[in-house]
C-alpha cells in the first residue's frame, strides 16, 4: 500500500506540469457567476482542503482561492474550477461558450450543491451541453480509489433533505470533465468545523474526497 501511495506521489511529481505553470503551483478558480446566487459561499472551505492537500501529499498548492468570471483576464490561467452555492447561477452565452470551450479542451468543473444549486445547475450544463447529460458515477471509478479508498462512493457531510448523495459527471472522450457533487455538501465539510459543528471525522473525510478529485485532475 505504501509503495503504491509513493507512486501515485512521485508520478504526480512528473505529470503536474500539465497544471502548474511558472509558480510551480496547482491552483483553484471559484467562479464569481451572476444569478443573485451566493457563489462565495463556505469562505473557508478552500483554503482548508488546499491546506490539506499541503499537508497530506506532495502536491504544491497555492493556499488562497483565486476568484474568476468566466472570460476574464485570470480566467484563462487556471484550468480547475470550483463552484458552489444555495441559489441562481446566470452566465451569459459568450461565458456560456467560453466554458464549454475549456471543458473540452483539458479543463474540469467541479460544482458542488451547497443545498439550492441543484435545479440552476443542472439548467446551465444543459445549455452549456445539450449533447452530454449527467450520469451518476459509480463507487468503482478511479475518483473514489486514486489515493483515499471510498467503497461507497461519495459521502454524505452535511443532512438537508435526507437523501443519498451522488457523484455526477460529464464525459468527454471518456474523461469527466464536469463532476457535480450533489446531496453530499463538501464545501461544508471542508469549511472551519465551529461553522456549521460538522463532526471530526466528516471534516475529514471530505478533506480526503476533495484531494481525492484533485488527484484525479492531475493524473487523469
Amino acid at each position: 500500500m505504501k509503495l503504491k501511495l509513493l507512486y501515485i506521489i512521485l508520478f504526480i511529481g512528473f505529470v503536474m506540469p500539465k497544471e502548474i505553470q511558472s509558480e510551480n503551483l496547482f491552483k483553484i478558480s471559484r467562479i464569481h457567476y451572476s444569478g443573485g446566487g451566493d457563489w462565495y459561499a463556505d469562505p473557508s472551505s478552500l483554503p482548508n482542503l488546499l491546506n490539506f492537500i499541503s499537508q497530506k501529499t506532495d502536491i504544491k498548492v497555492q493556499l488562497e482561492e483565486n476568484v474568476v468570471k468566466v472570460g476574464d483576464n485570470k480566467f484563462n490561467e487556471n484550468n480547475y474550477y470550483y463552484m458552489t452555492g444555495h441559489g441562481n447561477i446566470k452566465l451569459e452565452q459568450k461565458e456560456k461558450n467560453i466554458l464549454r470551450s475549456k471543458l473540452l479542451n483539458g479543463a474540469f468543473l467541479h460544482a458542488d450543491d451547497n443545498y439550492g444549486l441543484d435545479k440552476s445547475f443542472r439548467k446551465l450544463m444543459k445549455e452549456i451541453f445539450p449533447d452530454k447529460s449527467l450520469v451518476e458515477i459509480p463507487p468503482s471509478h478511479e475518483i473514489f480509489n486514486i489515493f483515499y479508498k471510498f467503497p461507497n462512493g461519495l459521502p454524505k457531510i452535511h443532512e438537508h433533505n435526507n437523501q443519498r448523495p451522488q457523484a455526477l459527471g460529464l464525459f468527454h472522450k471518456g474523461k469527466l470533465i464536469v463532476l457535480y457533487t450533489y446531496e453530499s455538501d463538501l464545501g461544508d465539510g471542508w469549511e472551519d468545523i465551529k461553522v456549521h459543528n460538522v463532526p471530526v471525522y466528516k471534516h475529514e473525510e471530505a478533506l480526503k474526497m476533495g484531494t481525492n478529485i484533485i488527484i484525479y485532475f492531475l493524473t487523469s
